[in-house]
């Protein structure tokens, strides 16, 4: 079966307009086969009704020689008397009167003859012997005896007239066939010729970042959908470059924070001579800055290449109260109180380490940079998900600010004295997002600020 696919795979036509050329033959075959079928079956039944009609008149015709007044039916003789004997069985009852001069008693056409006889009832059949036969009783009603006259008439002129009629629709199929399929060609090919001018300039345009687009107008409907959908496909490109510039103002962003614990320790370690101590401790915080960095890169950039090479892979799970601990031990170990679910010996988000700590991090910082006393870091699990709460008794998030709050680049003070580009927030959703959770602020929490961290759970 599988070599047999592969023929006809094989065979199959490789342009589009073959393709669609077969498909407009396959249809129009289709559509032939059914009509030519119903059109030979109503002639076929137009034909027997003919036929009926014939052994109904040669009958009536029949009857008047047929006298059935008189206790018994006697058969009259008239001046065509041979002529309405021809293919005429006469019947007194169910007893054989009169049969055809080329009829014998025991022949499939008298026993057919019997047979629609012996129903006393208007009945046809058709018998099959060396020629087609149709034969038709018709009961002739009396005072004392009844009569059944059977007429038989040769279907062979009504069966080559359906042939011919059935040739003729399968010549008239082939050739409606084979035009369609030549015109098809010949409208497809012309339809599509200017498609490849139009991939050409999608092409052209992706290359240089045009803002240049197909558009609808002007254009056949077919041609305004793929210039619709190319316009679509040079958007998404447009989407992508913006997204680009986003990830590197992000690193940037994230890199911000190391960085200047790099430089401070070294501008510290130059203003004047340090004890080995201290400059073990100087290099410890620097190994652990740097080290910083380049989880930072990897997390953000190892993540988006994994996601859009295969966005399948299953996702990684990790511990939530351990990423907790090492966070908080870094923004502010005396002002930081953390409480998981009671009971949650375990608490597994379905994203990896690094990616948990990239989504937390940036509240975390807020949280500590504006917060009057202490933070509070819960973690409790919900079905099929992980809920971490980040909240802070600073003064909370203005509300003229709160539907801009993860927007890239904004702030709510400019002014407030701290440093940040307004990026952490909208990093730490887009990341969240990305596996599945969401990061969302509670505009009814007070006092303070609530920021809500949901992820799958692992």
């Amino acid at each position: 079966m599988n070599r047999v696919f592969r023929v006809f795979r094989h065979l199959a036509p490789r342009t589009l307009r073959g393709r669609l050329s077969l498909v407009a033959l396959a249809t129009a075959a289709l559509l032939m086969t059914v009509l030519t079928v119903a059109f030979n079956a109503v002639m076929d039944e137009h034909l027997q009704r003919q036929a009926d009609d014939e052994l109904r008149t040669r009958a009536a015709a029949v009857t008047t020689t047929v006298d059935t007044s008189g206790p018994r039916v006697r058969i009259l003789e008239t001046v065509n008397d041979r002529l309405l004997d021809a293919n005429v069985w006469i019947y007194a009852d169910t007893h054989l009167l009169e049969k055809p001069p080329s009829a014998t008693v025991a022949s499939p056409l008298t026993q057919a003859a019997d047979r629609l006889a012996a129903h006393r009832k208007h009945a046809c059949a058709t018998v099959d012997s060396h020629r087609p036969v149709r034969l038709c009783s018709h009961p002739i009603p009396g005072r004392d005896a009844r009569a059944t006259v059977v007429t038989a008439l040769d279907l062979a002129p009504y069966r080559n007239s359906a042939d011919t009629l059935l040739l003729g629709s399968v010549v008239l199929d082939a050739v409606m066939l084979g035009c369609t399929y030549v015109l098809t060609r010949l409208s497809v090919g012309r339809a599509l010729r200017p498609v490849r001018t139009m991939t050409d300039q999608a092409t052209q345009w992706s290359a240089v970042d045009s803002d240049d687009r197909f558009g609808t107008n002007d254009h056949p409907i077919e041609l305004a959908r793929l210039g619709g959908s190319l316009d679509a496909l040079l958007d998404r490109i447009r989407t992508v470059l913006r997204h680009e510039r986003q990830l590197t103002g992000e690193l940037s962003h994230e890199l911000r924070t190391p960085l200047t614990r790099i430089i401070m320790e070294l501008d510290w370690w130059r203003a004047r001579p340090r004890t080995d101590a201290e400059a073990r401790a100087a290099q410890e915080v620097i190994a652990e800055a740097a080290q910083s960095m380049r989880t930072i890169c990897d997390t953000l950039l190892n993540d988006a290449r994994e996601n859009a090479l295969n966005p399948a892979t299953a996702p990684a799970t990790t511990d939530v109260v351990p990423v907790l601990g090492r966070l908080l031990q870094h923004v502010g170990p005396g002002r930081v109180k953390a409480t998981v679910e009671t009971g949650a010996q375990v608490l597994e988000a379905g994203v990896a380490p690094a990616l948990l700590e990239r989504i937390l991090s940036p509240l975390l910082a807020n949280a500590v940079r504006y917060a009057r006393s202490s933070v509070v870091v819960s973690a409790r699990r919900l079905p099929g998900s992980v809920r971490i709460d980040v909240i802070d008794d600073g003064p909370g998030v203005p509300g003229a600010f709160v539907e801009e709050l993860f927007q890239p680049g904004r702030r709510a003070d400019a002014d407030d004295g701290h440093d940040g580009a307004g990026l952490g927030l909208p990093l730490a959703r887009r990341l969240a997002r990305a596996v599945g959770g969401e990061v969302s602020y509670d505009p009814g929490h007070t006092p303070g600020a609530r920021f809500t961290v949901s992820l799958p759970a692992g």
